[in-house]
């Protein structure tokens, strides 16, 4: 099986949320979803607006494992995040 590229946008609540802590609690949980430390994980904290600022993640997944919506909902229980967006699947090659 191939694996799959997915890259997530977590928006906070607001702009006093750590989003080095968030980084971190959400490795876990993507790790725990991919059932293993992922070979590759890149994490960005880009400016949206009005000092808000969002935390993008990229990760790779074996597409056995499917929908990424539990993951999605899980991270969204996580206190201090508004909302997570899927914003780019992928299949990797090679």
């Amino acid at each position: 099986m191939a694996m799959v590229i997915v890259k997530i946008r977590v928006m906070p609540e607001d702009t006093e949320v750590d989003l080095n802590a968030l980084e971190k609690i959400i490795t876990e949980k993507i790790n725990s979803f991919c059932g293993r430390d992922n070979a590759f994980k890149e994490a960005q904290i880009n400016p949206v607006a009005f000092g808000l600022k969002a935390l993008d993640i990229t990760f790779a997944v074996d597409e056995k494992r499917g929908d990424t919506e539990p993951l999605e909902l899980e991270l969204a229980k996580i206190e201090g995040v508004n909302s997570v967006e899927v914003t780019s699947v992928s299949r990797a090659l090679g």
